[in-house]
């Protein structure tokens, strides 16, 4: 009896096949312009790391704005910055879309030996202010 109990407890969430489908374009869209992982494939070489191989991997990287992400202090600074008010040597007045976390890269170099690089490809984007 105790189960029947429990198990009236569990409802099932209403059917919305067709409105995530809409939402997945609707994220496709803005993932375009938002902070998020890209992928291409490329030759060790062409990295200038200065590791002579000729192996394919793939790469990850970030690529996007952050405009949803600003806060009161980039609107202030960016308005400080406009006006003169603070020079703009060296001063970030928005947030970046930057790696969070990263994935080591292995690979053969010419000479058969297994190379591995940390902290080359990212695993994770998002917003840094």
């Amino acid at each position: 009896m105790r189960y029947m109990r429990e198990k009236a407890k569990w409802r099932r969430s209403p059917d919305v096949s067709h409105s995530s489908r809409t939402s997945r374009r609707n994220r496709q869209k803005t993932k375009s312009r938002d902070c998020h992982l890209e992928k291409k494939e490329l030759r060790v070489r062409d990295l200038d790391l200065g590791y002579d191989s000729d192996e394919i991997v793939l790469s990850k990287y970030c690529i996007g704005t952050c405009h949803s992400f600003y806060k009161n202090y980039d609107l202030a600074l960016k308005a400080l910055m406009d006006k003169g008010s603070i020079s703009t040597k060296n001063v970030s007045s928005f947030p970046c879309c930057r790696p969070t976390r990263y994935e080591t890269m292995s690979f053969m170099d010419a000479q058969n030996i297994w190379q591995t690089i940390k902290w080359l490809s990212a695993a994770n984007c998002s917003c840094i202010s």
